[in-house]
Parts: structure tokens; C-alpha cells; sequence
């Protein structure tokens, strides 16, 4: 049977004619002739309209070779933590254990866990693991899918040709971009443990560090919901992406960039003086950027707080959010643990907002805006 008449037979063809059919048929060849895909994959492929990065998939060795089953069997794991693991990694996991879904990828990260085990971490520690990497993982995946597909993307450039370009691109930068991940890693491994306050209690009882007074920043950008309902997606996008690279040129130790979300950056400093003049200079970078880019509002609280997988959780991280509700385009809000954390230091120019009652807060809040003596009009006479 000729590859025409079988593709036919499959349905990877249908609804195809002309050049259009030419085209397939000639990727569905090198597919099956070149790379060996076998025809379940083809037919999957196509049903889903991943057809024309299938190989890239394979090169990666991410292509589907063993089931759970067999994965289970080679490294000594249990199927339903296999399942577990595959949910806090953001993976699909097929409903039948029988099916063939897994690539070497996948078995060699099941052997890695595997090691972890034998090394005396817990399952939930793994799991923690798991879910924290691979969040940042897929963003990073996401990114590098739409930077190759830019490189491989071409006017009038074929099915194959396409195909062919971008497994090659993608092939060939995975083992350029893998060391930097490691050492990225490495890097903010320092970081944290460079900040890290280990107790006498805590040494004596056994436990993590537990909840400790921090300085939290929230800073949003103004009228962002808004602007989505004026500019494509790619816009809006390009919007947020800026405001995370504005908090990048301003961060400095001790303060940790800690996440982004959505239009807003979420900072913190076990040093409230330092995180001020961080929100300070972010305000003024924002600010630089003139009519073109929504202003940013901020809001500063401080008091105890517990960092748990790279997030951090408590009183202050929620207040923080809240006062950016409170402020104004342009200013700087804060709670007054933070104003009394800061006393009278100078370079800050104080003024009393009051107390305001703030969602989720149980009690009124004293609030203060706070402003560098150079932002500070002087009045007229």
C-alpha cells in the first residue's frame, strides 16, 4: 500500500486538497520514514493539530515509548505516585495505565525522584518540589516554544520545512539552555540560603524556620484590567512582562524579587529601609516610561510572615495587596507596623491618610503615604 492510500486509509488526510494534501502527505512521509513515528502517533498528532511539531517532540525524547506501568517497574515507583507526581508537575496523565505515553524524558526524571527517595527526602517533599520547578518550568517551556517557532517561521514556508527547522532549532538549544537552568538554580540556592535565619529554638526543637518579621512590597499597574479590553493579547502581555524586567533593574540585596502576578510584583526585604527605596526607584522607573505606560501604585506592610516553596504567606502579604486598593496612581501606601519599622529616617517624607477599614483585615489600619523629599511640590506662596 503506497503512503498515499495508507494516510488516506488512517484519515490524516481528510479534508485536504491540492497543495494543501501535497503538503501533509510529504510532512506525514518524513514523519513515518524518517523518524519512525508509528501510526497511533500520526493519527493523535493530527487529531489534536500538533502534527507539525511532533518530531521535535521525539528529539526531545519527550515521544511516548513506555506506559506507567513500565515506568513503575524500572524504578521501583508506585503507579498512583507516578499519577500524583505527574499532577503537581502540571502533566497529563493518561486514564489507562496501560497506555503508551511516556518518553526517556519522563523515565529519566522517574529515576532522578526515585534517587531523591533513596536519599531520604519524603514523598511530600518531592512533591513540593515537583509542583514549585515545574510552575516556573512551563513558563520557561512557553517562552522557548513561541522564541523557537520565531526562528523556524518563515513567509510560504512548507509543512516539512517547518517542521524540520524547528526540531532542529529546538534540539539544538535544549542542551545550551540546560546548564543555565542548573545554574540558575545554583544561584538562587545561594541566595536564599545567604538570607536564611536559622533559631536557637528552632535548632533545638527540630523544626523549619518559622514565621518572621519581613517587609512585603505589592506594586500594581493602574487601569491594566482596563487596558485589556483595548489591546491584543501580545500587548497586554508585553505590558506585564515590562513592569517584571522595570522590578529587575531596581532590585537589589537584601530585597528578593519573589513573583509576579498578573499586573502585579510581589518583593520583600527583612530590611524595611531597603525595600522602600526599592518601591521608590520602581515608582520613578515606571514613571520614566511617560503617558505611554500605566502608572504604578504601591503598597508596603511589615510584620510576620513564613516562606514556603518559594512563596511567602501571612498578615503582611495580604495587607500589602490591599493597599494598593488604598493608593493612588503614583504614590506609595503604607500600613503603620511598617511606618514604625522605618521611624524617622531620612529621605522619606511622611503624611497621614488614616485609619481605613481594608477587605479581609479584621480591624482598621492605620495607613501613611510615604514620598522622597524630591517628589514633594513645594506649595506657593
Amino acid at each position: 500500500m503506497s503512503n498515499d492510500a495508507d494516510f488516506e486509509k488512517l484519515g490524516l488526510l481528510d479534508g485536504l486538497t491540492g497543495h494543501g494534501r501535497a503538503e501533509r502527505l510529504e510532512l506525514l512521509s518524513w514523519l513515518r520514514n524518517e523518524h519512525d513515528v508509528p501510526d497511533p502517533v500520526l493519527v493523535r498528532s493530527t487529531r489534536n493539530g500538533t502534527i507539525l511539531l511532533t518530531a521535535a517532540g521525539l528529539s526531545l525524547g519527550a515521544g511516548p515509548r513506555y506506559n506507567a506501568h513500565e515506568i513503575a517497574d524500572s524504578t521501583g515507583l508506585g503507579v498512583e505516585f507516578l499519577a500524583t507526581l505527574n499532577r503537581s508537575a502540571g502533566l497529563p496523565m493518561p486514564a489507562d495505565f496501560e497506555e503508551t505515553a511516556f518518553g526517556e524524558a519522563y523515565m529519566d526524571v522517574a529515576h532522578a525522584v526515585k534517587e531523591l527517595l533513596d536519599a531520604g527526602l519524603s514523598e511530600a517533599q518531592i512533591l513540593s518540589i515537583s509542583r514549585v520547578l515545574s510552575l516556573g518550568l512551563a513558563q520557561a517551556a512557553e517562552l522557548m516554544r513561541k522564541t523557537v517557532m520565531e526562528l523556524a517561521i518563515a513567509p510560504g514556508v512548507s509543512e516539512v520545512d517547518l517542521s524540520r527547522t524547528y526540531t532542529a532549532a529546538s534540539s539544538g538549544l535544549l542542551p545550551l539552555v540546560g546548564p543555565i537552568v542548573e545554574d540558575l538554580l545554583r544561584l538562587h540556592l545561594y541566595n536564599a540560603v545567604r538570607d536564611e535565619i536559622v533559631t536557637h529554638s528552632e535548632r533545638q526543637e527540630g523544626t523549619l524556620p518559622g514565621a518572621r518579621d519581613v517587609a512585603v512590597v505589592f506594586a500594581d499597574l493602574v487601569g491594566f484590567t482596563r487596558l485589556g479590553e483595548q489591546v491584543p493579547p501580545d500587548e497586554l502581555e508585553q505590558v506585564a512582562d515590562q513592569l517584571v524586567g522595570f522590578a529587575g533593574e531596581v532590585v537589589e540585596a537584601p530585597v528578593r524579587f519573589v513573583k509576579s502576578v498578573g499586573d502585579a510584583v510581589l518583593l520583600i526585604s527583612p530590611e524595611p529601609n531597603a525595600l522602600l527605596d526599592v518601591a521608590f526607584d520602581l515608582l520613578e522607573r515606571v514613571e520614566e516610561e511617560g503617558s505611554g505606560y500605566p502608572q504604578l501604585r504601591v503598597g508596603l506592610a511589615y510584620g510576620p510572615a513564613v516562606s514556603r516553596a518559594g512563596d511567602w504567606f501571612g498578615r503582611p502579604v495580604n495587607l500589602a495587596s490591599r493597599l494598593t486598593g488604598v493608593a493612588r496612581a503614583g504614590s506609595v501606601v503604607v500600613d503603620d507596623a511598617f511606618r514604625e519599622a522605618i521611624g524617622d529616617a531620612d529621605g522619606v517624607v511622611w503624611s497621614t491618610i488614616g485609619d481605613r477599614r481594608l477587605k479581609g483585615i479584621a480591624s482598621p489600619t492605620r495607613l501613611y503615604r510615604a514620598r522622597r523629599p524630591s517628589a514633594v511640590k513645594p506649595r506657593r506662596r
